[in-house]
C-alpha cells in the first residue's frame, strides 16, 4: 500500500511525532505541521497507511479553519509552503499535507462535543444514564439526538496510552474555572456552527473533538485539526436511523473491522488488509467531497 507513514525532511528539524502529525521547527515561533497517512484506532497507531489520508485531512481541516474563523482564531499563519521549504524533495514530500502554524501552548485536554449518543458515550449512557457526569433523559437509543449538545472533555494521553473521559469539574482543575468555561463555550459554539453547515450538505456531525491552545497573550485558538473524519463522526443524513450505529464517512469503518477480528485493543493492531485501507480512504474522500465539493 502506498502512503506516507513517517515524514523525513532534511532541511528542517523534527521536534515531535504524534499519532498522525509530525511537527518541524521554523523560525519566529512557527511550526510546520505535516499530516501523515498514519491512522490511530483505539489509541493504537496502525502499521499500515491509509492512502492519501494526510492530504484529505489537511484539505478538510483547512476548509473548516477558514469557515469558522469568524467564531474564533486558529493556528494557521496563512503562509505558503514554498516560502519556508527551499529543498525541492522536502517540498514534494509534504505538498498538500502540511501547513504553517503559530506556536501555541496546547491545553492538556481534548474538547469533545456530542450532539448524539454514540460510541463510548453510548456505552457510558447504557451503564448509568449519563456521560461524563452529565445526566441525560431516560430511554435514549443509540445515535439518538441529544436535547442540546454537551461538552464531555477527556484527558489528552501520550502516544500509546488511552484518553479518559473526565467531568467538567475535573476539567476545571486542569485548566482553571475561567479557561474551562471559555473552552466549553467555544467548543459548543464551533460544533453548532459546523453542524448547521454540514446539515446543508447532507451530513450529520454526531460528535467531534477539538484541540485548543493559547498564545503569549492568553488568547484561545483552535489548533491541530478541525472536524475531520479522524476527530468526528460524520453520518449521511439520508441513511440515519436512530437505534443502531449509522454508516459513516470516518474512521469508524476501520474501527468496526478491527473489532470484528476479536482484537483486544492492545498493541500491536491486526494488519489492515489493502481493501479495508482503500475503503477507509474512500470514506474520507467522500466526506471532503460532500462538505466542500472539492476533490483530492
Amino acid at each position: 500500500m502506498s502512503g506516507l507513514l513517517q515524514s523525513n525532511l532534511r532541511s528542517l528539524p523534527k521536534i515531535y511525532s504524534g499519532k498522525v502529525r509530525d511537527l518541524y521547527a521554523l523560525e519566529g515561533d512557527r511550526l510546520l505541521m505535516v499530516a501523515t497517512d498514519r491512522l490511530s484506532a483505539f489509541d493504537v497507531i496502525l502499521a499500515e497507511p491509509i492512502p492519501d489520508k494526510g492530504k484529505l485531512l489537511t484539505a478538510i481541516s483547512s476548509f473548516w479553519f477558514d469557515k469558522l474563523q469568524h467564531v474564533m482564531p486558529n493556528h494557521l499563519t496563512g503562509e505558503k509552503l514554498e516560502d519556508v521549504i527551499q529543498d525541492a524533495e522536502d517540498l514534494a514530500q509534504v505538498q498538500g499535507r502540511a501547513v504553517i502554524t503559530k506556536k501555541l501552548k496546547g491545553l492538556p485536554i481534548e474538547a469533545i462535543v456530542r450532539g448524539y449518543v454514540a460510541g463510548s458515550g453510548w456505552k457510558e449512557y447504557q451503564r448509568g444514564g449519563s456521560i461524563c457526569g452529565i445526566s441525560l433523559p431516560a430511554g435514549l437509543r443509540e445515535a439518538d439526538k441529544l436535547p442540546q449538545p454537551i461538552f464531555t472533555p477527556s484527558t489528552k494521553a501520550a502516544v500509546g496510552e488511552h484518553d479518559e473521559n473526565i467531568s467538567f469539574e475535573q476539567c476545571e482543575k486542569l485548566l482553571g474555572a475561567e479557561l474551562a468555561a471559555q473552552v466549553r463555550e467555544a467548543a459548543i459554539r464551533l460544533y453548532r456552527t459546523a453542524a448547521e453547515y454540514a446539515a446543508t450538505r447532507g451530513i450529520i456531525i454526531g460528535d467531534t473533538k477539538f484541540e485548543f491552545g493559547v498564545d503569549e497573550a492568553g488568547v484561545l485558538h483552535l489548533m491541530d485539526e478541525a472536524l475531520t473524519p479522524d476527530s468526528s463522526r460524520f453520518w449521511p443524513a439520508d441513511q440515519y436511523q436512530p437505534g443502531s450505529n449509522p454508516p459513516s464517512f470516518d474512521k469508524q469503518y476501520v474501527r468496526d473491522w478491527l473489532e470484528s477480528t476479536g482484537w483486544d485493543k492492545t498493541p500491536p493492531a491486526p494488519a489492515v488488509p489493502a481493501e479495508v485501507a482503500a475503503r477507509t480512504a474512500d470514506k474520507y474522500r467522500e466526506a471532503l467531497q460532500r462538505l466542500t465539493a472539492a476533490a483530492v
